[in-house]
């Protein structure tokens, strides 16, 4: 679900809510899980989980070990996600911008996207000498305690966002109790800077800076964020030193995500030119890239935070 279907929430199928319940809990193809561990995971009566968990095995979502009497995701949801990605170039080139970035900085640049409360890593880049952070290609985050999360929700209509904080206190308070005093600063300093941190909220040894990007494939926001060790990056030196490159990558990756509107599940990418690069402090800079980085150094609001479509 995505935020922006919060305020028609009413109009919500809860059986089919709850089927995508159960399916988010098998993180990885690998996982295996009993009824009582997936009614523990989702909170629903482990009744409800049965009922659920028959019909997605007919239907192949799942699969049943009778062996271990627990279930695994099934053929079916992974030639779904199979389909979804074929042809993806457009992750290929998303992945070469977040490793150049890596290779500068010693923590995990990630591409992620918002899945209800949490965020998943589409996406990341991380050099040899990476400490701190190990999330990978379908890594769950929080959204109340990461950079990510914290930007995402920022990047929000006010009134989206504000849905999506009232949804998270009925499921997660603990979580909301955590967003909510910091969401209106947030707005404020993305609007004034275009990137939002957040300091040892996940991990007191992590600190992170994140970037908000319009999707125009999903109609929502999808955010480009970097972890690193707070021993060695404080809050100051991700201002000084973390945001420009991270405000370029974001401008990179904006035009991209831009370029491939309606192209992103096909292979239509293929026949695309490439933009003409050089390289610069390690970066791959375009003409485009530089106009928009010389803009960057000027205070002004992000131009990734857009005035429609339920956008900012």
């Amino acid at each position: 679900m995505l935020a922006s279907d919060l305020t028609g929430e009413g109009d919500v199928i809860q059986v089919v809510s709850r089927a995508f319940d159960v399916l988010r809990c098998f993180e990885g193809h690998e996982a295996r899980l009993g009824n009582l561990e997936i009614s523990n995971r989702c909170g629903l009566p482990r009744s409800t989980v049965s009922r659920l968990t028959h019909t997605l095995t007919r239907m192949g979502q799942l699969v049943y070990l009778p062996r271990d009497q627990k279930y695994r995701i099934g053929p079916s949801a992974v030639a779904m996600g199979t389909s979804m990605t074929r042809g993806l170039q457009l992750r290929n080139l998303i992945r070469q911008r977040l490793q150049e970035v890596a290779e500068q900085l010693p923590g995990t640049v990630g591409f992620v996207i918002p899945d209800r409360f949490h965020l998943v890593y589409f996406e990341y880049g991380r050099a040899a000498n990476a400490l701190g952070l190990h999330d990978t290609t379908g890594s769950r985050i929080s959204m109340a305690s990461t950079a990510a999360g914290h930007a995402y929700t920022a990047a929000l209509d006010v009134e989206v966002g504000d849905a999506l904080l009232l949804e998270m206190e009925r499921e997660d308070p603990g979580a909301a109790k955590l967003l909510r005093p910091r969401l209106a600063d947030n707005r404020k300093f993305l609007r004034e800077h275009g990137y939002v941190v957040a300091c040892g909220l996940w991990n007191p040894h992590i600190n992170g800076l994140a970037v908000p990007l319009w999707s125009p494939q999903y109609q929502t926001y999808v955010v480009i964020t970097i972890g690193l060790l707070s021993a060695m990056y404080d809050e100051a030196r991700l201002h000084q030193e973390v945001a420009r490159p991270m405000l370029a990558l974001g401008q990179a990756i904006g035009s991209l995500l831009k370029g491939a509107e309606g192209d992103i599940f096909s292979n239509r990418l293929d026949q695309k030119p490439l933009p003409v690069a050089a390289k610069k402090n390690k970066i791959t800079v375009t003409e485009e890239m530089n106009d928009l980085e010389a803009r960057t150094r000027r205070a002004r609001a992000s131009r990734s935070v857009r005035a429609r479509d339920g956008r900012r």
